[in-house]
């Protein structure tokens, strides 16, 4: 009698399998893409971590940190990361991401080599253009090292000449700080932005609620309104107006986020339109479990899984074009700097504002607070 064969997975088969038993947790868009770049230590090493539960926004940047020097490691050695990294290594990881333009003008060979920077632009990995972010680098290399360490490794990350090096890089090409929005999505930007969508297609409906959501629950960051699940909104008793009419209320359970403690579950609440613009959108995408936005294809079709948070930001930029704004002066994260600008012009107190914004820096979140109290301040208007 003939045996029935069982299917032999391939490595890569195997690494997009493992990926999928954690994406709930892990939401890992390209797939397949890392399956084929990481290695089976590197995908054990994101289970172990999930089962740690450390929070997702922290397993989202390491897991794209990781899929990035992976990437570079091949392009620039031919060899995957090697783990300890030795410090060779790690300052040529910082001569090709921290480099002087101007040097790059008479000297071709300074910074990161052409062909290592064309393989990770041909594979999705790079898309700026000059050094990297100071900021950027340190976060790589701090993600790096807290990855080697989960391996049970020591590497050389605070090493004298590394730290030397990125000290010496930053110094050489001085960078201006820029917001991560130009310009904050302030109330008045806000309702252009939703005329754009006062449509009754799925995607207005949508892209409605996600503008509502995030602006008026403090802000959100667009990790967290794309992993924003069904099972976190909780109906609250309604709030009565001002003119006594009652408004829909809503609390969102955000759970572990950037700011809080590792035990502590951020909440933030929504009422009045926010929460109809929501309803609306859940009923209309018939979902009753599971993520809260997600992609709807040409045909109409609501997907099952969440959206990307880069998706988000596309959302935003969209409208704006469609307001007829200017996209490249706004970002998803305009809603947050703009939320807080927006509760300072209205008079509304910084401590009530954070406690929905859940800044956990006064500094960061009164900045708003100072920037509006001087532009409609006497020393603004000296001759208006």
């Amino acid at each position: 009698m003939a045996r029935s064969r069982v299917p032999v997975l391939s490595a890569v088969e195997s690494r997009a399998e493992q990926l999928d038993t954690i994406a709930a947790v892990l939401p890992i868009d390209r797939r397949d893409r890392l399956a084929e770049l990481l290695t089976d230590a590197d995908v054990e090493t994101l289970r172990h971590l999930v089962n740690e539960g450390m929070g997702g926004n922290t397993l989202r940047a390491l897991t794209s940190d990781l899929a990035y020097l992976e990437a570079w490691s091949q392009a620039a050695t031919g060899e995957p990361l090697p783990w300890p990294a030795p410090e060779a290594l790690l300052l040529k990881f910082v001569a090709h991401h921290l480099w002087d333009p101007r040097r790059r003008e008479t000297d071709p060979d300074h910074g990161m080599p052409g062909d290592v920077e064309q393989t990770l632009r041909n594979g999705g990995f790079l898309k700026s253009l000059g050094p990297h972010a100071p900021d950027t680098v340190r976060r790589r290399l701090a993600n790096w090292s807290t990855l080697t360490k989960w391996r049970g490794v020591e590497g050389a990350f605070a090493s004298p000449a590394l730290k030397t090096a990125i000290r010496l890089a930053v110094r050489a090409v001085p960078r201006q700080r820029r917001r991560k929005s130009a310009k904050a999505v302030t109330g008045d930007v806000l309702a252009k932005l939703l005329a754009t969508c006062a449509g009754e297609s799925l995607r207005d409906v949508r892209d409605r609620a996600i503008l509502m959501v995030a602006f008026a629950s403090g802000g959100r960051r667009r990790s967290e309104v794309a992993g924003l699940r069904k099972e976190q909104l909780t109906i609250e008793v309604p709030v009565t107006g001002e003119d006594g009419i009652p408004l829909p209320s809503l609390s969102i359970h955000l759970g572990r986020t950037k700011n809080s403690g590792a035990s502590q579950d951020e909440v933030v609440y929504l009422t009045g339109r926010p929460v109809d613009a929501l309803n609306a959108w859940l009923a209309a995408a018939k979902i009753d479990s599971g993520s809260v936005f997600r992609g709807i294809d040409r045909w109409g079709n609501v997907s099952r899984r969440a959206l990307d948070p880069k998706a988000v930001n596309d959302i935003v930029k969209r409208r704006v074009t469609a307001a007829g704004l200017e996209p490249g002066e706004f970002s998803a994260h305009g809603l947050r700097s703009g939320y807080l600008t927006e509760a300072a012009n209205r008079g509304v107190p910084l401590p009530e504002a954070m406690e929905q914004s859940r800044h956990r820096s006064v500094q960061q979140a009164s900045s708003y607070y100072n920037s509006a109290t001087r532009r409609s301040g006497r020393a603004a208007r000296l001759i208006a």
